[in-house]
């Protein structure tokens, strides 16, 4: 059984969901014990127990200490069980984490599967539907890993009550990826949404985005929407396509913060990104080193900035898989990331 203490650098939820899709693909035995021990409320919250029931119900596992504030879970996980799945957080827990965790299990499956997840679409400290359409699902095209996603309805804290749905075709990640260079701007895009207050609220997320990039030096478009949801909420998100790469930095309004603060919460760390000369978000880089650890070959990414969640997750995914990662710069600065991946099977 491999042992993993969840404080372990970052010391967040990522540790767990990591911990669990790599079990499930591997399928090795786990026990992980200091769960989010850093943080105010330890243990497990209703969001990282459905990651563990949504792990469990796709690979059949055996699990022990599943129930919210345990520190310590066991998970031992059958085989993979492509299938069509409903998951309810019950919470604005985010729903885009649940996707994460059993997405690359079910691509592992002999046949398609098809998931329903309800919790936070819009959520702070995790990837918005938006990002996970408009990002993460296009970058896996580029590994050879084909899937859709949909939403239905948004999820804003604290109601929750999104609904988002992923088709997952059958097929693991089989092209390496390069992306140091980002090459010309071509374009970029402001997102500016509102759900359950006033358009005009969107108008002012929107005119202020477009007033701080108008110098950017490519065409600026916008899209602004109003989004069906069960409580209030507001988002923007600033994307860019370059020549050969994309990123994407986003916002969400609350009560009290004037609509050009959030506006300017894109922005501004988009602008920073676009000086740093790196070729995908720090967030981006995240994401993808699981999926790059099972890419047979080299993947090398510039990142806008090194991050603890990377270094953090390059750990878990050690402990579990034979493959190389490599992260060069210091935290908090541009850095290269370098993966040589290994097909799934090969001596893991």
């Amino acid at each position: 059984m491999i042992e993993i203490d969840g404080s372990r650098g970052e010391g967040g939820g990522q540790v767990l969901r990591s911990s669990l899709t790599l079990a499930v693909l591997t399928g090795k035995a786990m026990r992980i014990g200091n769960i989010r021990a850093g943080r105010k409320k330890p243990g497990l919250m209703p969001q990282h127990l459905q990651a563990v029931r949504a792990a469990a119900a796709v690979s059949e596992a055996r699990v022990e200490g599943d129930r919210q504030g345990s520190q310590v879970l066991e998970f031992e996980p059958g085989g993979v069980k492509a299938g069509e799945y409903r998951f309810d957080i019950g919470t604005a827990g985010a729903a885009t984490l649940v996707l994460q965790t059993v997405f690359l299990p079910l691509a592992a499956g002999s046949v398609a599967s098809r998931l329903t997840i309800s919790g936070g679409t819009h959520v702070p400290w995790s990837p918005s539907y938006h990002y996970i359409e408009r990002l993460w699902i296009p970058c896996l095209r580029r590994l050879g890993v084909n899937s859709e996603v949909a939403m239905s309805r948004a999820g804003f804290y604290p109601r929750g009550g999104g609904l988002l749905s992923a088709a997952i075709r059958p097929g693991l990640p089989a092209v390496p990826l390069r992306l140091v260079d980002p090459g010309r701007l071509r374009s970029v895009r402001i997102l500016s949404a509102v759900a359950n207050l006033d358009e005009s609220i969107a108008e002012r997320q929107s005119r202020q985005a477009r007033r701080r990039l108008a110098g950017c030096g490519a065409p600026v478009e916008v899209e602004q929407f109003l989004l069906s949801a069960l409580s209030p909420g507001t988002m923007v998100m600033v994307q860019a396509d370059f020549e050969h790469s994309r990123c994407a930095y986003a916002a969400l309004g609350e009560r009290g913060k004037p609509a050009e603060r959030v506006a300017d919460e894109a922005v501004d760390p988009f602008l920073a990104f676009v000086a740093s000369g790196a070729a995908v978000d720090e967030y981006l880089a995240d994401q993808m080193l699981l999926p790059l650890a099972l890419t047979p070959g080299t993947s090398e990414l510039r990142t806008a900035r090194v991050t603890r969640h990377q270094l953090t997750n390059a750990w878990v995914i050690g402990r579990f898989l034979p493959a190389k990662i490599e992260i060069e710069g210091e935290e908090g600065e541009v850095g290269m990331v370098r993966v040589e991946g290994v097909r799934l099977g090969d001596g893991c």
